[in-house]
């Protein structure tokens, strides 16, 4: 996946709030080692069930994990993006959660988005294709 060359920053947590975004962190670090099929069908059960998150509800999420996790903040936006999705997930709602490549330079991201937009990623994300997905109630799957 492409990395951005200065890891984000976002307000440390309360220690009495870390324990989710950690363990939703912890979770992805293991999940992103499956190969990318079985990851989107594994993401694809964990979303049954779910409601659609708001913007600002996966935007906090999303800094959330990044604010534990040196890795969802930097180099790892495969990571980072499974974490946003679980964390969103514990609350019982879910994002669009992609993955894609632009050929001009070749490169690889994975990012969360609601209503097609995503979510507080830096730089122009229409020059990806989207390849794998799982999309939240009412989404299309891909």
């Amino acid at each position: 996946m492409t990395t951005p060359a200065v890891a984000e920053q976002a307000p440390r947590l309360p220690l009495h709030r870390q324990l989710a975004p950690r363990t939703a962190a912890g979770v992805a670090r293991l999940l992103v080692q499956l190969p990318p099929a079985r990851l989107q069908r594994v993401l694809r059960v964990i979303s049954r069930g779910t409601r659609p998150a708001g913007y600002a509800e996966v935007a906090r999420a999303r800094r959330s994990v990044v604010s534990v996790s040196a890795r969802c903040a930097g180099l790892g936006c495969l990571q980072r993006s499974v974490a946003t999705v679980l964390l969103c997930r514990a609350r019982g709602r879910w994002a669009d959660w992609c993955t894609g490549f632009r050929t001009q330079p070749f490169g690889a991201h994975a990012w969360v988005e609601v209503d097609g937009r995503p979510v507080d990623e830096p730089g122009e994300l229409s020059v990806f294709r989207t390849v794998l997905a799982v999309r939240g109630p009412g989404g299309s799957r891909s």
